[in-house]
């Protein structure tokens, strides 16, 4: 065997290393921190503005909308993103209705009795 080989092989154990197996180091999950977690925010959001200016140039053109009797001439993105909009509100309204009624279930006592 050559020095070199010897080497690769032997791991000198140090007092920092620790004596857990190696599935248990793989198990170990840090927590993210704010910051990280703002970068990414960020990060994120920055993207999604690029992608939302791609599609406010390449939709710039006017059309005709009519809706109930309105009828209304705008740019087809504005348009869009209007229509995103309200879709987005409806969902959240609807998600928030589900959220308080399950957190007044919780609230309920499970028995008439509990009182």
């Amino acid at each position: 065997m050559t020095e070199s080989s010897t080497e690769t092989s032997v791991r000198p154990t140090t007092s920092t290393q620790s004596m857990a197996p190696p599935e248990a180091e793989r198990r170990i999950r840090r927590r993210p921190t704010r910051i990280s977690s703002l970068h990414v925010g960020l990060t994120v959001a920055a993207f999604v503005l690029v992608l939302l200016a791609v599609f406010l140039i390449q939709n710039a053109h006017t059309v005709q909308i009519n809706f109930f009797g309105a009828h209304l001439r705008m740019s087809l993105a504005v348009a869009m993103l209007v229509a995103a909009l309200a879709g987005a509100l409806v969902t959240g309204a609807a998600g928030t209705a589900r959220i308080t009624q399950l957190q007044r279930t919780m609230r309920k006592p499970a028995h008439p009795t509990d009182r």
